[in-house]
């Protein structure tokens, strides 16, 4: 390779706008030809490393910017790290895992995740609530601090890998013979073994342990609302970061409330009377009940809505949605002598004749009173 670096895309042979799936396969294209397992040109390591180094520059968003903005001046030493040979790629074998989701020493190492649900009323959804959850999960061992060994007992670098942590194997592919570095199955990638493993734990370095934490749900949580607690999951032992914990969030349904976004709706009664002529009714609220007033002339199906009572806007201090009422007119099913008399006065106020209620009138008193009240009545 020349001292002057050439230009990335070039050395990719794809255009500055191409895809990451450009970007993928052109690596892959050159990487299969300029791999010193396959290719025994004199410069094919060299090839390789240049080839290996623009696609680890271009795949990275960050990283590709930055070079687009500056070329190779604003990479500051960037670029070239972990290009120095063909260790820290894994060898040929891991190029595939890299691509088709293989397993690879490098992953990160960690504790497995835990996940949990907890189900709420709908009131302590919208305002918030703290829940204690037990958890059975692997935590590190108090014996051996989860370095598996029994303690005062040796720990040795391990026979198969010689501390290393990985194995190597040829395999054969339609490609050709090919190198594999993998984890090693001895240590498990440790790249060392215990002497004497630990009474308490067996040598795992982790035992099962219940142990109760405090959850809090904030305010105007969702039903199906995933929370993450990090590092709350299962420890995977000496030096090894924790998991995290998920817990689900099932809301309960409400006999009174519905929930719109951050909006709460409910239907309010009204009877025929005070929908005429105005009035006052009391409604229940996420906090209590509150009066609000029925203008004269409601309709059924109106809505009145009070402000700042609805659901508070989760991680947002200070701001709620509404409550809407939806008022239902309600004509009663059974009259005195009295109200049919005032009913059938009111009747002929609006025009209507007397009439007469029956089991087999086709509308009856209530039904000519409400044409004549919403102005559908006929006058004679």
């Amino acid at each position: 390779m020349t001292t002057s670096k050439r230009d990335y895309y070039e050395v990719l042979g794809v255009a500055r706008d191409a895809t990451p799936e450009d970007l993928k396969k052109a690596f892959r294209k050159q990487a299969l030809q300029y791999h010193p397992d396959r290719n025994k040109a004199a410069d094919a390591s060299d090839r390789f490393k240049e080839v290996n180094e623009a696609y680890q520059v271009l795949s990275d968003p960050q990283r590709k910017a930055q070079y687009d903005q500056f070329g190779h001046k604003g990479m500051n030493g960037q670029a070239g790290r972990g290009f120095d040979g063909f260790e820290g790629f894994g060898g040929f074998g891991d190029i595939f895992d890299s691509f088709f989701g293989g397993s690879s020493h490098q992953a990160a190492n960690r504790g497995a995740d835990l996940e949990f649900q907890i189900n709420v009323s709908f009131r302590d959804a919208a305002f918030g609530v703290a829940r204690e959850l037990e958890l059975n999960r692997m935590e590190r061992c108090e014996r051996c601090d989860g370095n598996k060994a029994e303690p005062g007992t040796d720990i040795i670098e391990c026979s198969t890998c010689h501390g290393e942590g990985k194995v190597r194997r040829t395999q054969r592919t339609f490609f050709g013979q090919f190198q594999q570095v993998t984890a090693c199955p001895t240590c498990q990638g440790e790249g060392q073994q215990v002497k004497t493993a630990c009474k308490l734990c067996s040598g795992r370095g982790t035992e099962r342990k219940s142990r109760k934490i405090e959850v809090k749900i904030p305010a105007g949580v969702e039903h199906g609302v995933k929370l993450l607690i990090q590092g709350e999951g299962e420890s995977g032992g000496s030096g090894v970061q924790n998991g995290d914990l998920y817990v689900h969030i099932g809301v309960q349904r409400d006999k009174v409330f519905t929930r719109h976004g951050n909006d709460v709706m409910m239907t309010a009664e009204v009877n025929m009377a005070m929908a005429a002529l105005g009035g006052i009714i009391n409604v229940e609220t996420l906090e209590g009940s509150i009066d609000i007033d029925v203008k004269p002339g409601t309709q059924s199906g109106a809505v009145t809505r009070i402000k700042s009572a609805g659901i508070p806007h989760m991680g947002t201090a200070g701001r709620r949605g509404d409550q809407l009422v939806e008022l239902k007119v309600m004509t009663p099913g059974k009259l005195n002598d009295r109200q049919t008399e005032l009913l059938q006065e009111l009747a002929e106020s609006f025009g209507l004749e007397r009439v007469k209620e029956t089991s087999g009138s086709d509308q009856g008193i209530f039904g000519r009173f409400k044409d004549a009240f919403r102005g559908e009545g006929s006058n004679s």
